[in-house]
């Protein structure tokens, strides 16, 4: 489905695509490169009108923002366990009571029967520890990360020319920055930002230069995209640590541009 130019999806858009042999609409609940969250109660009215299925997935969101499958209304909600500081190998899905799933697995009865094989039984409480810990302090924690995030854009944005933030202002994650530095090589200014990491959103191959699927969507225009890399802060990044990106990245930047 196509998206605006801060990445939200054109639901009039999806509602035209639907037809009588649709069977599912599946939308990230956010955005894993500018942090746009999706408007997923829309989404859902329109799949409801037809009675077709809902599935989202909250990788990006879980731990970051509330998500809860009731509020949302959907039927079907994945969550990878790394984005909430479970182990990388944990994750789970929801499945609204009363739907009949097809068996991932075939063979013994286990996980509801939906897939076969011994339960992952430290991972299942592992996960849930991590969950119950998100509940517990996500208030706070996403304060400081978007304490700590604002203050890297509201720095850079006073340091840098020529640059701009992705996404939308206000529906978004609060620990994600996508921003873009015109004139500057993505690839070039994350070898140049010793001692911090981040990701590109573009790739150079000799003349050519590849945009993220997202950037594309977003048209962003290319001698901005190409020039894009995203930050995300945690619950454990300080003030000052913000402030050690912003001076990485105001000097590479600087240093490129020279």
């Amino acid at each position: 489905m196509p998206v605006d130019a801060q990445g939200i999806i054109d639901v009039e858009a999806l509602e035209r695509a639907v037809t009588e042999r649709t069977i599912l609409v599946s939308v990230m609940h956010a955005n894993n490169e500018v942090g746009t969250v999706q408007p997923i109660g829309e989404i859902v009215r329109i799949a409801r009108r037809r009675g077709i299925l809902v599935h989202t997935d909250a990788a990006q969101s879980a731990g970051k923002i509330p998500v809860d499958v009731s509020e949302l209304g959907i039927d079907l909600l994945t969550v990878a366990g790394h984005k909430l500081y479970a182990r990388r190998e944990w994750g789970s899905s929801t499945v609204r009571d009363g739907m009949q799933l097809e068996k991932f697995m075939h063979g013994a009865g286990h996980e509801t029967g939906r897939r076969a094989g011994t339960e992952n039984v430290i991972g299942i409480a592992g996960l849930g520890a991590a969950c119950e810990a998100v509940r517990r302090d996500l208030a706070a924690n996403m304060d400081r990360m978007k304490r700590t995030r604002d203050r890297i854009e509201e720095g850079l944005l006073k340091a840098v020319e020529d640059v701009r933030v992705n996404g939308h202002p206000e529906k978004r994650l609060p620990n994600t920055l996508s921003v873009s530095f015109r004139g500057v090589d993505a690839g070039a200014l994350l070898q140049a930002m010793e001692g911090l990491a981040a990701s590109a959103g573009a790739a150079c191959h000799g003349n050519a230069v590849e945009l993220s699927r997202t950037l594309r969507a977003m048209a962003l225009p290319v001698e901005w995209a190409r020039g894009t890399i995203r930050l995300s802060t945690g619950k454990y990044t300080t003030e000052g640590e913000a402030d050690r990106a912003i001076e990485i990245i105001t000097g590479a930047v600087r240093k490129l541009r020279n």
